[in-house]
């Protein structure tokens, strides 16, 4: 869980800085459909075995998924300036969503500010796409200028991840219908923990409750299964669960990309012991880049054999890293998947702030 406010100025002198990894590659993101890969591995789905430091094996098997030969050397650095993010180079950023039409659109924003509230953090259309960014609080990987100790409150601290809402006009296929469970089952939720939420306006609004005793599953207008937990999180976007057919496998994939197993995070004192808040799964793991920012939730599925079936409404999970300084990053994102469907996205610092910069609502 990301460091509180009232240690913030004691543990700045005593953070580790580690290693970045290489740029990934130059695949296009316009070419990703056909570069997509869904293993993470090799054909026989083998998970790239080196004894290498963590940030090394990062580089090598994402360059080993996007198909590079080589990698230029590894330096030192942290994503951005911020004290709690100082012992990563990489950070779970937030989750990409589709939406199939201009309509579910505006019911998923409506949705997430109504029931739980989000806020618009960025906007912008550009042709036939149009995009909207949702969180809690500034995403910027710096302390933003207006952040004053002890005045401000820490939703006007940086670092927060978001909910990027996508609308391709030009995109016929219908990913969700109202009402209907999630087309899918890779992702078991979306946790997030908030002082409040409000099960009418989620119905209101197009949300399909599933259940509600003590904490509230539902799935969103556009499909994406959401769990929301009464209580307070440095970040109300809290973790991805997901679902696998292979959980060491999963975790191999992840802890290839820096991942590490993480102290398990709660939104509540009572720490998943009372009936607001459940318990870690058991045989579940809990990895992230740092223990300040988003994380995953690996969990087994039911039916091993089976497998799970990926939810089209999932475009990526968005990681943003901070490449060598004496390379040249790809200019676009890169993206692969994960054992389980799920699509990644890398996007260095300067691509982030760059985009924010654009966005920025």
């Amino acid at each position: 869980m990301r460091l509180g406010l009232f240690c913030l100025m004691i543990v700045i002198g005593n953070l580790k800085v580690s290693s970045a990894f290489s740029p990934m590659g130059n695949v296009s993101a316009n070419k990703k459909d056909s570069r997509l890969m869904n293993e993470g591995g090799d054909n026989n789905g083998n998970l790239f075995d080196c004894e290498l430091d963590r940030r090394s094996l990062l580089a090598q098997s994402t360059a080993a998924i996007v198909g590079m030969s080589s990698l230029p050397k590894i330096s030192n650095a942290a994503v951005g300036s911020l004290p709690e993010f100082a012992d990563t180079n990489a950070i779970v950023q937030g989750i990409t969503l589709n939406v199939a039409d201009k309509s579910q659109q505006d019911a998923m924003v409506k949705f997430l500010e109504d029931a739980f509230d989000f806020k618009i953090l960025r906007q912008i259309k550009a042709g036939p796409n149009s995009d909207t960014w949702m969180g809690f609080g500034p995403e910027e990987l710096s302390i933003p200028s207006n952040f004053e100790i002890p005045v401000s409150s820490f939703a006007e601290y940086g670092g927060h991840a978001s909910i990027h809402i996508r609308y391709d006009a030009q995109d016929s296929n219908v990913y969700y219908k109202n009402g209907d469970n999630a087309p899918g089952d890779n992702i078991a939720f979306l946790q997030i923990g908030v002082p409040t939420y409000r099960v009418s306006q989620m119905v209101k609004n197009g949300g399909n409750v599933l259940d509600a005793y003590g904490y509230v599953n539902v799935v969103s207008p556009c499909g994406f299964p959401m769990r929301s937990i009464v209580g307070i999180s440095p970040d109300p976007i809290m973790m991805v669960a997901i679902n696998c057919q292979d959980v060491q496998r999963s975790r191999a994939f992840y802890e290839k990309l820096g991942f590490v197993e993480q102290e398990y995070p709660y939104a509540r004192p009572s720490k998943g012991t009372g009936q607001f808040e459940p318990p870690q799964p058991p045989q579940s793991v809990y990895l992230a880049p740092s223990p300040n920012c988003m994380g995953v939730l690996l969990l087994q599925s039911k039916n091993k054999r089976k497998g799970v079936t990926p939810n089209p409404v999932v475009r990526s999970l968005n990681i943003v890293y901070k490449p060598s300084e004496d390379t040249t990053a790809s200019e676009d994102e890169i993206f692969f998947s994960d054992p389980s469907g799920i699509g990644i996205s890398l996007q260095t610092v300067e691509q982030f702030e760059k985009e924010q910069s654009i966005t920025k609502a």
